[in-house]
């Protein structure tokens, strides 16, 4: 078992955020000891699922359905993993969005890594827009899907 403290630095949260939790029911067989949290196990794994469902983009309120449906057994079953798979979507969709910006950085280094070495852009420029260097080609033409 462990306190709030210990778990708040575990997870690297606030401990505000650990008793927001608790008071919006995302701990519901949590125990206490003289009133005093005592997490364990099944509360550890519940956190790292409201974190992993939080970065997924979910709002607590959806995060509190899911906690719930938790709690109904497997008649929910489905319902719980038709909101993973929108967040498993929603995460694949947001990571290829991140895939084009960072091959856009990528290519932007490249391009002033260039136009430093030769004085000027007027060599790249004559390049674009499908004359570049294979895997610079490759950044370019994704970041400009």
């Amino acid at each position: 078992m462990y306190t709030i403290g210990q778990v708040s630095e575990m997870f690297h949260l606030p401990v505000s955020t650990l008793r927001y939790y608790d008071k919006e029911g995302l701990f519901p067989g949590l125990e206490r000891v003289s009133g005093i949290r005592k997490f364990g196990e099944r509360e550890l794994e519940t956190l790292r699922v409201i974190e992993c469902l939080k970065k997924s983009g979910l709002e607590i309120r959806d995060i509190k359905q899911f906690i719930e449906w938790c709690s109904q057994g497997a008649e929910t079953y489905a319902q719980r993993r038709s909101l993973f798979l929108k967040r498993k979507a929603a995460v694949e969709q947001e990571m290829e969005q991140l895939a084009k910006t960072l091959d856009m950085l990528r290519y932007k280094c490249w391009y002033y890594e260039q136009a430093i070495r030769d004085g000027g852009e007027e060599r790249i420029q004559e390049m674009l827009p499908d004359k570049l260097p294979e895997g610079i080609q490759k950044m370019y033409d994704h970041a400009h899907e």
